[in-house]
């Protein structure tokens, strides 16, 4: 059974290695050297991004070098879509009452 991207995205090393991954693909051993863990603990957190298909693989000779992979990152956009409309509308609410506010039309 894959893991769905909500869990692999819960864990905050996860998030920092996807992050890692959006400005180029790069080897597991060069992603293992950005974290304080060892290097078995940064593959596990690796295979978990792979079975949720945030991340793909690509072997190298002997290295893995890691892509990050967007695509499941829609399900999760689509689950925040309502939120951002919920906080934006907010927002607008908030500037409309702070601007009448400033000029003296609300007690």
């Amino acid at each position: 059974m894959a893991t769905d991207p909500f869990t692999a995205l819960a864990n905050p090393t996860r998030r920092r290695i996807l992050n890692e991954l959006r400005e180029q693909p790069r080897p597991a051993g060069e992603l293992a050297a950005l974290f304080e863990l060892s290097r078995p603990s940064v593959s596990e957190h690796l295979a978990v991004l792979r079975d949720a298909a945030l991340v793909g693989e690509q072997r190298s000779g002997r290295q893995r070098i890691y892509r990050l992979t967007a695509q499941p990152l829609a399900q999760v956009d689509a689950w925040l879509h309502p939120f951002e409309r919920y906080w934006r509308d907010r927002l607008t609410d908030l500037a409309i009452f702070l601007d009448d506010q400033q000029k003296g039309t609300r007690p």
